[in-house]
């Protein structure tokens, strides 16, 4: 009897594909299959040649850019020493998450598939295309899909006899086991999150704690939006970067909201526990601790923010006691509930904390250790780096507009990240934020000759300021920023720091305030109005252009 293993690989940038893998794996479990779901770039891309059957879901980021997290395979599967027929005992199906609104609508699946192809892997079905533009998202193409693939999957791989599909009135097991300690086995450990000692450059799995050194509100009380530049103190962390370089930060959930997580499933906050995996080879979620509290587990791993997802109801339906409540579960997890649950969920972007309020039989119900399964993790927040270290060194300095809007909800949305780290006040002791650095998309040029042409309108001039900044250093006069913001008196940032360097003959500066005048003006208008300097620089100076909105 051939072994029936399958292998999920996925490369995900927002959570979507990941969860579309770990939903292709519990459909796998429900036809016994020995199945592992992993990251692209955690998963040892030389084992590629040993697999039989993989089946891979991948995301299209930015201008048909893979994901982060597979970053590393891509440059491995492109390398032209790859002998041609070195899969091809592999069958494999990719699935593809695209947003048809921009040019490379899925440009990383096709390719992915034409790659291995190539190099002689057999396609089981034609690459999916899950478009997120559609009425219904992703699912619209990813449910047939999916249904075909296990057709032709369970035609190679029948199912062991005696055995039968697992019915999906069936819960599966949850990932991990939850132990609760007793108390009196505890040794203190003086808090969860230490400072560590820097090992190596920090990354996501190691974060540098950097302490807040000022947070400042750069709009004027009167002005609808909040805007903060906030400092960080990176002294240590051996953190380097150079302007268009990124910072990334692991926000966490308020206290009032895990206080109100915790009651709801009537769990004890101070509870400490340790998880293992149900089944050998799962690895632990590397970001927890281990022992852990319930409290740290809500503060700073689940999204209890985020807006839930298809299959959050689908597995909550199964702890439900309450007919009304399951049947209502359940149609959110149908194909033919997918519109309702849009209007119920995405369009008031209503958070998985308030889903629970809804479905409060249900929600009492949830055995804890099904919470890693329920609900997803944080994920860290991306802001442009917008200072030089040339400028300030051992500091990293963002302009972040505080995330608050309205939909039919009474209750405001706020942003997780944004809400969190405009409340932090480092006049109130030792504030520190979790973060690490990342290449961004953006490169400058390195002949000081070359001027740069910069469009920045509101936060978007952050990258720009940590561009100026470098270059002044340097000695470089040729920069040209075009900025846009809606009154000159409110949301005009750095206006000080810009007209000394238009003095000092630094920085040619435009501005567009939009709401000063009657009729409004954006950036485009100052470029053609400016028209003759631009094209004098693009074309007899070959000026770089940026834009950052």
């Amino acid at each position: 009897m051939v072994e029936r293993k399958l292998l999920v690989l996925f490369g995900s940038q927002t959570g979507t594909a990941q969860d579309t893998a770990e939903r292709i794996g519990r459909e796998a479990k429900r036809r016994h299959f020995q199945c592992r779901v992993e990251a692209l770039d955690s998963y040892d891309v030389a084992n590629l040649i040993n697999e039989l059957l993989v089946v891979f879901v991948c995301a299209t980021t930015g201008q048909g850019d893979p994901p982060d997290n597979m970053k590393m395979f891509w440059r491995f599967l492109f390398r032209k020493n790859l002998p041609p027929g070195s899969l091809c005992q592999l069958d494999y199906a990719v699935l593809g998450l695209g947003d048809s609104s921009y040019p490379k609508f899925n440009f990383v699946a096709k390719k992915l598939h034409k790659r291995v192809l190539q190099l002689g892997g057999n396609p089981l079905l034609p690459v999916a295309l899950g478009d997120d533009q559609h009425d219904l998202g992703p699912d619209a193409v990813v449910d047939p899909w999916l249904l075909a693939l296990w057709d032709k999957i369970l035609a190679l791989y029948p199912l062991p006899p005696g055995l039968e599909i697992i019915s999906p009135d069936v819960r599966l097991p949850s990932k991990y086991t939850l132990h609760y300690l007793a108390e009196d086995s505890l040794h203190p450990d003086g808090g969860l999150l230490q400072p560590t000692a820097p090992r190596a450059v920090p990354s996501e799995l190691h974060p540098f704690a950097a302490r807040v050194v000022s947070n400042q509100r750069v709009t004027a009380e009167s002005h609808f939006q909040d805007v903060r530049l906030i400092e960080f103190d990176v002294t240590g962390s051996g953190i380097t970067f150079s302007a268009g370089d990124v910072v990334m930060i692991q926000p966490q959930n308020c206290p009032e909201d895990v206080q109100q997580f915790c009651q709801l499933l009537r769990l004890d906050p101070d509870r400490h526990f340790v998880l293992k995996p149900t089944e050998p080879g799962t690895s632990l979620p590397a970001l927890l601790p281990q022992p852990c509290t319930i409290r740290h587990l809500v503060t700073h791993y689940l999204d209890i923010s985020c807006v839930p997802r298809r299959s959050f109801f689908e597995l909550l339906s199964y702890f439900s006691t309450n007919e009304l409540e399951r049947e209502k579960l359940q149609e959110f997890s149908s194909a033919q509930g997918q519109e309702e649950l849009y209007s119920y969920c995405n369009r008031p972007r209503r958070t998985t904390l308030e889903a629970l309020w809804d479905f409060p039989h249900t929600t009492c119900a949830i055995p804890p250790e099904y919470l890693l399964d329920l609900i997803p993790r944080i994920r860290p927040r991306a802001f442009s780096i917008a200072s030089s270290m040339l400028a300030h060194p051992d500091r990293i300095q963002i302009l972040m507009a505080v995330v608050r809007y309205k939909t039919r909800l009474s209750k405001p949305r706020r942003g997780l990240c944004s809400t969190w780290l405009a409340s932090l006040n480092p006049e109130q002791g030792d504030v520190r934020v979790p973060l690490w650095v990342k290449k961004g998309g953006m490169k400058f040029p390195a002949d000081p000759d070359t001027p740069v042409i910069m469009i920045g309108p509101g936060t978007g001039v952050a990258p720009f300021r940590a561009a100026i900044q470098e270059r002044v250093a340097q000695g470089c006069r040729g920069n040209c920023l075009f900025f846009g913001c809606r009154q000159k008196s409110k949301d005009f940032y750095c206006q000080a720091e810009w007209e000394e360097l238009v003095t000092k003959g630094f920085l040619t500066l435009f501005t567009a305030f939009s709401r000063d005048q009657e009729e409004k003006v954006y950036v485009q208008h100052r470029i053609q109005e400016n028209r003759r300097l631009v094209w004098e620089l693009l074309s007899s100076r070959s000026a770089h252009v940026y834009l950052a909105g």
